[in-house]
């Protein structure tokens, strides 16, 4: 299989692909980090040698290196699982966030996974079969304070989502929206958080490759996901 992961040199996205490291299976990694991106796509090589490490740099912020990204990838060939994982959080407040905030959320968390699945789709579309995973967040759900832009762009992801889904339905490509609360990545480094009271990145990756292990005839549409105890 051809499995496409976003944002995946660190954190949820790096458990992800040691998710889908498995035999037979070729993933096409980017990040827009090149030197963690190579450290990663090292790592899943030498632990998992009969998958297939593709990766390349990418800024998913900006619409060239998107469409770069994507035609690099259709070079391998039509993709079966495409996960628009590449994401930021900055926090911020729409009345005083700086000017430009909401632009850069939006570039960055919805119109990546925007453009790079309107140009993979035509060839998917073609093959009737695939699987698209928008990680959200719940902050798409639930509006809390200190969101601002970045759960503006999460609440536009998710109707991304459930849009794209109605739309593939006559084409047999199933869409997924990845719905996680607090979970120890980049976005929390620094924080004086305990481990107990947060998720692990191997929860999201565990939940998403199990999705994707359903019968053509089953779908989950949403996977929502919170620490046991709770949003902080």
């Amino acid at each position: 299989m051809n499995i496409i992961i976003t944002g995946a040199s660190k954190g949820i996205g790096k458990a992800i692909a040691m998710a889908f490291a498995k035999p037979g299976n070729q993933l096409l990694i980017c990040s827009r980090n090149e030197k963690e991106l190579i450290e990663t796509a090292k790592e899943l090589q030498e632990k998992n040698p009969e998958t297939i490490i593709q990766y390349r740099a990418t800024y998913m912020g900006n619409k060239t290196d998107v469409l770069h990204f994507a035609d690099w990838c259709l070079k391998f060939g039509v993709p079966d699982i495409i996960i628009n994982n590449a994401g930021q959080f900055i926090p911020g407040s729409i009345h005083n966030e700086p000017d430009g905030h909401l632009e850069k959320m939006l570039e960055i968390n919805l119109y990546s996974a925007y453009h790079l699945t309107r140009r993979l789709l035509p060839s998917m579309i073609k093959q009737k079969s695939g699987h698209i995973f928008n990680v959200c967040s719940i902050a798409a759900l639930n509006a809390y304070a200190n969101g601002g832009a970045y759960s503006i762009s999460k609440f536009a992801l998710l109707g991304f989502s459930k849009n794209l889904r109605e739309e593939m339905k006559p084409n047999g490509i199933k869409v997924t929206a990845v719905l996680p609360g607090a979970t120890m990545s980049a976005s929390w480094a620094g924080a004086s958080i305990d481990p107990n009271r947060i998720m692990e990145a191997n929860d999201i990756a565990t939940m998403i490759y199990a999705a994707s292990q359903l019968s053509a005839q089953a779908v989950v549409e949403d996977i929502i996901l919170r620490p046991q105890l709770g949003d902080l």
